[in-house]
């Protein structure tokens, strides 16, 4: 187990877009915040949702909270 840094958590809420099911959608999301927030050390899945076109899922979404150190 790690040990504990002391400080501050800030949450933002997101949602991540895939056509390939709601893991990938939930990866997106963490990539791409990763992309400009160094630091992330958590992931909380809040919703998720999908897109229909002609009777068939199109797009699953998936909206997470992300938790990241406050330096």
């Amino acid at each position: 187990m790690s040990e504990i840094e002391p400080g501050a958590l800030k949450v933002i809420e997101i949602t991540g877009r895939s056509a390939d099911g709601f893991e990938a959608a939930i990866d997106q999301a963490v990539e791409k915040a990763a992309e400009s927030i160094s630091g992330i050390v958590a992931v909380e899945v809040i919703r998720q949702s999908a897109e229909v076109d002609n009777g068939r899922v199109t797009v699953y979404n998936a909206t997470v909270k992300l938790s990241f150190l406050v330096r």
